[in-house]
């Protein structure tokens, strides 16, 4: 069939009713007519509408911190934003640059999709891992069900009989029954695949995509640990559920990218467009049923690329550069640059955005090969979800929520501040050419903090991520849960001779506190000593595994069957229930505000951007 026909066919399909182009969950989303492009802007809390066809901002709407998915409902120019910190779904009129109504969900909604007539939308929240159903005619939650683990991707299939959700850590895809929320089909990876945030459809083929990172955790080498894939799926509506990977670094034989984020297929179907958010690349890919991806093109785009959205002609698409605050729409058969559209004023300061981009950056001077950046392991201030063979040993991958106030840094204790990480950028890992110039101090013990404005700016990022509230007591703490209060603050247990204050732990910056809680000889390639530093307990609720070997898969594992010898605290003795009342206390923290009381005590964060005094 000729290429001509092809697209005949395939515009026929359009307009038949039988695709459509807005399935899949994004940052950006264009409306049904063509004449609106939405881009949910995660640093400002907003969300911009563009004129498409004068690439003119046109309003910029307040909707909550941290938005992430944005969604035109129907035929409409009204559209939802998933607001994941605030967790709620805001709903806008784009013509009027106005919110209308807001849904208050559970905790973290990320995804968000809309039928075809607009009539129902479907969230994912990322925790606990559900999809939720709602009317967006009553602004009201109709339904919902558990999906899998920290679900972000979502997509409605074409055909609109199933919702399709990819969890984050696992890269695992599951479709559901849209009528009756049934799991219908599962398609299973690799234990290595990781950082799965979109799911896409083929507008005309049984096949879906995946962007997603294969996290190969027994390496830690920069030239093998870190690697970028998309997933292909077959969606037949009867038959099995095959899976299949594609390496993206291997596309044109020597070029590498990092950090996959999204993809977006034109309404044609012949084309892909993926961003790697790491190297700030995308690849213009054909689609075809012999090769799946083929690749046509390489774009160097703007910073921190993480949303693509065709144009409805298909004949141009909009990138979203997240760190230049700016849309790009670029011709798709000639590559050309049509129009640059800023989309918000930087809401970061000169030095935490220069921090941030180092910190998403996996080109130098942070890497060397262009495989991994910092985000790879802890993008927005998450974890991976990882266990990692260090050279140490065994090394769970920490969340970086209140790390200024929670030095030292590591397991270990090892490094006083995040400049300590100029020898990760030098060394093995990133083989960067490094931020400070010249040489570094050899031992960990020599402040690196004052070398270099940009290792500075890197520090003040890196402390930057606040604690987040857990959702398990937004109405204060459950009967449950206070008995859990309790017995962690009793004698009878001790956990808070060590997670102690207004922190939960005794280790402070410039104090070096260490326990041996009897898991060091756990892991037979430990080479350190087998004590560690005491983690903060907040957002325990949502950081599994546990401990730094990362043996404990829940909060039960961490009382009861990784504690046999009461060396991590005193509970052994305690019945079922009261390790599951203790475990609803640790699920709910944190449940205020840490920081008035940590300041009130004189305890002081950790910023990053003062020069030392000689």
């Amino acid at each position: 069939m000729s290429n001509l026909v092809m697209r005949m066919v395939a515009g026929l399909l359009l307009v038949s009713g039988t695709a459509w182009a807005g399935t899949s969950s994004s940052l950006m989303d264009v409306s049904n007519d063509g004449k609106l492009l939405a881009c949910s802007n995660r640093d400002s809390g907003t969300v911009t509408i563009i004129d498409v066809d004068t690439n003119i901002k046109l309003h910029e709407v307040v909707v909550g911190k941290h938005p992430e998915g944005v969604s035109f409902i129907g035929e409409s120019h009204h559209l939802a934003v998933a607001a994941y910190c605030d967790d709620v779904v805001v709903f806008v009129d784009a013509d009027a640059g106005k919110e209308v109504a807001r849904t208050a969900v559970f905790d973290e909604p990320y995804g968000i999709v809309s039928t075809k007539s607009g009539d129902r939308l479907y969230v994912t929240l990322d925790y606990p891992g559900q999809v939720v159903e709602i009317d967006p005619r009553t602004h009201a939650i109709t339904r919902m069900w558990a999906a899998g683990r920290f679900t972000k991707g979502l997509a409605i299939s074409p055909d609109e009989k199933t919702v399709m959700v990819a969890e984050y850590f696992t890269g695992i895809a599951r479709s559901f029954d849209r009528t009756t929320g049934e799991k219908r089909h599962e398609w299973i990876g690799t234990e290595q695949d990781n950082l799965a945030r979109q799911v896409t459809f083929h507008p005309t083929r049984d096949r879906a995509y995946i962007p997603h990172q294969r996290s190969r955790n027994t390496v830690a080498h920069g030239a093998g640990s870190i690697f970028p894939y998309v997933a292909i799926l077959n969606t037949p509506a009867e038959g099995p559920a095959e899976r299949t990977r594609r390496p993206m670094d291997s596309f044109t034989g020597a070029l590498v990218v990092a950090n996959p984020w999204e993809m977006a297929i034109s309404p044609d179907g012949q084309t892909a467009i993926i961003l790697f958010a790491g190297t700030d690349d995308l690849f213009v890919s054909d689609v075809n049923p012999e090769t799946e991806l083929r690749h046509r093109q390489t774009l160097r785009v703007g910073a921190n690329p993480r949303a693509v959205r065709f144009a409805a002609d298909g004949e141009s698409y909009f990138v979203y550069n997240a760190l230049d605050f700016n849309v790009m729409r670029i011709s798709l058969g000639q590559s050309k640059l049509l129009a640059e559209i800023s989309v918000c004023e930087s809401p970061l300061d000169t030095v935490t955005l220069l921090g941030k981009k180092l910190f998403y950056s996996a080109n130098q001077p942070m890497v060397g090969r262009r495989w991994i950046s910092c985000s790879s392991c802890h993008p927005d201030g998450e974890s991976d979800g990882r266990v990692w063979q260090q050279p140490e040993g065994l090394r769970d991958t920490q969340p970086m929520f209140g790390l200024a106030w929670t030095h030292p840094l590591h397991w270990s204790a090892d490094r006083d501040e995040v400049q300590d990480f100029e020898h990760t950028i030098r060394g093995p890992l990133m083989q960067g050419r490094g931020l400070a110039p010249g040489s570094i101090h050899e031992s960990l013990a020599q402040p690196n903090q004052g070398l270099s404005e940009a290792l500075d700016a890197l520090a003040v990022y890196t402390n930057s991520h606040a604690f987040p509230l857990s959702p398990h007591a937004k109405d204060g703490l459950s009967e449950a849960a206070q008995r859990g209060h309790v017995l962690f603050l009793s004698e009878q247990t001790g956990c808070a001779r060590c997670h102690r204050g207004p922190l939960l732990t005794d280790s402070q910056a410039g104090k070096l506190v260490r326990h041996d809680v009897g898991t060091g000889n756990a892991d037979p390639t430990e080479k350190m000593e087998p004590a560690y530093d005491t983690p903060t307990l907040f957002g325990v609720y949502r950081s599994a595994p546990y401990l730094h070997h990362g043996r404990a898969k829940t909060l039960e594992e961490v009382l009861t069957t990784e504690n046999p010898k009461d060396q991590h605290g005193v509970t052994s003795h305690l019945t079922r229930d009261q390790v599951a009342d203790l475990v609803e206390y640790l699920k709910s923290l944190p449940y205020e505000d840490p920081i008035p009381a940590a300041r009130k005590l004189g305890l002081k964060p950790v910023v990053g951007n003062v020069p030392r005094v000689p």
